[in-house]
Order: structure tokens, then sequence, then C-alpha cells
């Protein structure tokens, strides 16, 4: 990759990378190299529209060289005890931590996503590496109670190669932790970033190809069709996407024409936000506008994106969000003042705005929002502002509908059994906050709605080893635990006569 220089006193990031823009590669068998077809995908910074850079666009054909680099290298990767394969990712977190700063410019130039929600996302990957490296001892298998003449046991072993294709709000994160655990146990792996946003894994690529074997790591860029081809090769055998629902059902159909693959899903939200009637007004405000992730734009899959607030308190609660919405500070990704930045690409700003519309003719109020920051900052570039809908009803699209944007629907409720079903009512299940000080209504409901990861008098905070996923259309499987780390093995029974 040709590096960003850092900007200087006098130029801002934005305009470093308009000077320099970047070239990656991708990384297969421990080379860089371009495309086999020649082509490549160009990289746009959403909040200035300027060129950036460009990345390879892989053909199939190199998927299936980086296949077969993955698959020759599985072996002796597998066959290395736990400590060296321990070492191997402590050494490539001491390496991310180096180009830390380096990597998070190409975050916000590549996604738009202000800078201080971008700069936790790498603490956490260095997190995320150093958890695994140290939970791969814990991949134990069990002896069995049987007969005093036979002894049964079950060990733990890597499918071989791992497919990780991932979406484009949280490119590093998703690209880091996609890897960590699948390496630990053993896989090798074919990581496919979005194509919407790939800079960062393309340099994470090269980070890895100082620190881990060839093949271990294989980095492949390209857009929707590269996908299917991981998707579809009938060696590797466990997959893993992260993205919207139609493209998972299509992975799912895609792969099962091929083979029998085991495919964990992280998919949309469309998540709930209880606020009963003895709730804080201030607090529930303030979460209001943390659980949207609005500085990632409120692409985000576990934002909290409908609030259901009760009668007694609906008014005050609908004032305090208009209120905090209006006065976030949407501006520049690099400055660390800014609290919103620029949406990802154009063609996905126009889906929001359809969506304001689509609320607006159906009869829900705005109350904050919905329309182009003014300014001369904001004539170029795929900019929003925070927006809220209040007296939104459960039938309207606003209601119904992943958004993956900062637009929050307020909905009304006066009777318990109807907020949970109006909660439940949608086809995805990812999170959901309940926000009361009864602790007794407060587990109930948790316990009724049908979602994955349940906040109580909380919203958007994650703990290392606690699982995350999603019930009915937002997903299956696991991540971010001891789970995370089972599901990229297969189990093995082992009975011996004695």
């Amino acid at each position: 990759m040709t590096h960003p220089h850092l900007p200087t006193s006098s130029e801002t990031a934005a305009e470093a990378f308009r000077k320099s823009p970047v070239t990656g590669r991708m990384l297969i068998g421990g080379e860089l190299v371009e495309s086999s077809g020649g082509a490549w995908i160009e990289c746009v910074n959403p909040a200035t529209e300027d060129y950036i850079g460009k990345v390879p666009k892989a053909t199939e054909a190199d998927v299936q060289q980086a296949v077969e680099a993955a698959e020759k290298a599985q072996v002796g990767w597998a066959e290395m005890p736990m400590q060296e394969r321990s070492n191997c990712l402590n050494r490539l977190a001491d390496a991310f931590t180096r180009h830390a700063d380096e990597l998070l410019m190409l975050e916000v130039a590549d996604s738009g996503n202000a800078i201080t929600s971008m700069k936790p996302d790498l603490a956490n990957c260095v997190e995320r590496l150093r958890y695994y490296a140290g939970l791969g001892f814990e991949l134990q298998g069990h002896t069995i109670p049987g007969t005093s003449d036979k002894l049964h046991l079950t060990l733990r072993e890597p499918y071989g190669v791992v497919g990780r294709i991932i979406a484009f709000n949280h490119p590093i994160a998703m690209a880091v932790h996609g890897m960590a655990s699948p390496l630990i146990a053993g896989n090798t792996v074919v990581l496919k970033p979005s194509d919407q946003c790939p800079l960062s894994a393309v340099r994470l690529g090269e980070i890895a190809r100082e620190v881990l074997p060839p093949g271990v790591l294989n980095v492949v860029t390209g857009d929707g069709s590269a996908g299917n081809a991981i998707v579809r090769h009938p060696r590797v055998k466990r997959l893993s996407f992260i993205g919207s629902v139609r493209t998972g059902m299509a992975i799912q159909r895609s792969a099962a024409e091929v083979a029998v693959k085991n495919i964990s899903l992280e998919l949309g939200g469309k998540n709930p936000f209880i606020v009963f009637p003895d709730a804080p007004v201030e607090k529930v405000a303030d979460a209001a506008v943390a659980g949207m992730n609005l500085g990632l734009q409120g692409q985000s899959c576990g934002s909290t994106s409908r609030l259901f607030v009760h009668d007694a308190i609906y008014d005050a609660v609908v004032k305090a969000v208009a209120e905090r919405y209006k006065a976030l500070r949407v501006g520049d990704p690099f400055d660390w003042s800014t609290q919103m930045g620029a949406l990802n690409t154009r063609a996905h700003l126009e889906r929001v705005q359809q969506f304001v519309a689509s609320a607006k003719s159906e009869g829900a109020r705005l109350v904050a929002g919905g329309e182009r920051p003014a300014g001369k900052t904001f004539e170029k570039g795929n900019w929003l502002q925070p927006t809220v809908f209040a007296d939104v009803t459960p039938e309207m699209r606003v209601a119904r509908e992943e958004i993956f944007g900062p637009v929050l629907s307020i909905l009304r409720w006066s009777d318990v059994e109807e907020v949970i079903a109006m909660a439940n009512s949608v086809e995805y299940g990812l999170t959901a906050a309940v926000w009361t000080s009864d602790i007794t209504q407060a587990l109930r409901t948790a316990k009724r709605l049908q979602s994955g990861f349940v906040w109580v008098n909380g919203v958007n905070s994650h703990v290392r080893a606690v699982p995350f996923g999603g019930y009915k259309n937002s997903g299956t499987g696991r991540e971010r635990g001891i789970e995370e780390l089972y599901s990229y093995t297969e189990e093995k029974s082992v009975q011996v006569f004695l």
C-alpha cells in the first residue's frame, strides 16, 4: 500500500488523503498481489466525495488461489503448539498497536464515521486479539463415564479454512474480531472486507504479513461476486457473515447448493427501547442518543431505533430527545468535537432519505432533523441531520424496516402486553433495552422480548466474553465469548477399548 502521510498542522486529514491517495493490494499466500483480472475498486471519502485510494477487484480465480493458500497453510498452523499460536496473535496485537494512528486515519477517511467512535474500535481490536490468544487454552474436550473396559473422550478440531465476509460500518474491528477466534482454534482465514470500506483491511493484511506465517490470513477485496466465490467454495466449510438479512439469506441458499456448511450470521436489527413510566426522563433522553450509535450515523445493527415511551411521560421524553438531537454536532469526521459524520455512500443516503419521506407521508411528526445540514461544509458528501419522528405507529415503514441511518422513531404505549407485542412484531431480534426502577418488571419484560441481547437501564454497552447475536432474522450463532471459539471447531468423539 502507498501510505497516507499524517497531516501537518497546515492541512486537514482529508487534504492529506487527497494529496496522497492509497493503493492497496490483496494478501494471498503471504504475498501482496493485484487482481488477476486487472480491475480496481475506487474508494471515496463519504464526507468530501474525494478519491482517496483503490484496492483490487478480485476474480473467482483470486478467491480460488486464496483458499488454496489457506488450505496449504492450515495443517502446519493447526499442528503448531497452542502457546505458539497464542504468541503469534499477541505479536499481531503489538504490531497493530504500533500502526494504530495510521489505521485510524484510514478508517475515518474511508467510512465517514466520527473519529471519536472509531478510536475505541482500534482499542477493542487489540483487546480481542489478546483475549482469544489466552482463551485458546480453554479449547478442551471431555472424558465421559462409560464402562470399565472403554475410555470415551472428545476432541475439538478446527474446520480448516474459514471464510469471513464483513460489513462496512466497523471495518477494522469486524476484520480483527472475525479472524481472532478462528485463528487461535487452528483454522486459517480468507477475509473479504466490504467493497465500500476496504482500505483498513488491506493495511491489516500488510501488518499481518510481517507476523503470521504465509497463508494463515488471506485478505481478498472485491464486490459481491468475490464474496459469493468464497461462499460457494467447497473447501470452505465454515462461513461467517455480517450484513443485511437479504444477503444473509442469499448466502445460505448459495452455500447449500454446493455443500453442507456451518454458517454464522449477524444481520439486521430494528431494536426496541421500552420506557416505563417510572423511568427518569433526562437519563432516557441521553440513552436515546447513545443507543442510536450516531458516531456511526446510526449505521449499526444494534441501534435502538424504536423508542417505546409510556403515555405518562411521552411528551416530556419527546421534547427532551428532540432537544438533544438538534444540539448534536454534525461535521468533519476527523474533528474530535464532531458527534456525527457522513453516511457511507450516496446510494445509502438516498435510501435513508426515502425513509424520511415515507414517515412524513404516513403521518409521523418530524421533531428534529430530516434535512441535509446547511452550510458550505455540507455541499458535498453524504450528509443528513440526526432525525427524530414522534407519533409513529407500528404499521409505518419507519417502525418496521431497518433504516441503518440516524433516524429514531418514538412510539406511544399504555399497556405492557401491547408494548411487548409491538416490540416483537418485526422480523428482527438483535438487541433491546428496558428502562424501569422495578427490577421484577424489568426482568419479566426482558425474558419476553425476542432479542438476543437485552440491556436493563442501559444501552450500547458490551463487555468482553458476553455472547452477542440475534433471534429470528437477525442471525444465527453467538460471538464475543467462548461460544464463538467453540463454533470454529468440530467435536470428535473417540472411544478407546482397554
